[in-house]
């Protein structure tokens, strides 16, 4: 009776054992990324840059289209994703199989503007 298991003799409980999780990021999906409708070459390109081209080259788009980037800048897979989040397009996440990183997203109806000399900022409301 005067034996008691270390960390117990307080009445303090044994802790768990710790619990490993393995957690998939929000955009990527099992499902296969559709097939480009639209391709934006970024290759070398700063994501700054990168905005820039992407959005001349879908502001004409339909909804729906899907859109495959390439991306060389090591700052594209966080950068990719926040703008579609901010914009409402969604993204599709990384599509296999290429050279050159290529990440795909699909356009959206209800897109919110972005600053003409700053696609990265929302546009200002009223404009």
């Amino acid at each position: 009776m005067a034996k008691e298991t270390a960390g117990k003799e307080h009445g303090e409980q044994a802790a768990s054992p710790p619990v490993e999780r393995h957690l998939e990021p929000a955009a990527m999906t099992t499902a296969p990324v559709p097939a480009a409708d639209i391709t934006v070459d970024g290759t070398g390109l700063l994501c700054v840059t990168l905005l820039l081209r992407l959005r001349d080259h879908i502001q004409d788009a339909q909804a729906g289209t899907i859109v495959h980037v390439i991306a060389t800048d090591p700052a594209a897979p966080l950068d990719l994703p926040s703008w579609c989040h901010m914009t409402g397009h969604a993204y599709l996440g990384p599509t296999p199989g290429h050279d050159q990183p290529v990440y795909a997203l699909q356009l959206a109806a209800d897109a919110r503007p972005t600053r003409a000399d700053a696609p990265w900022h929302p546009a200002a409301k009223g404009h």
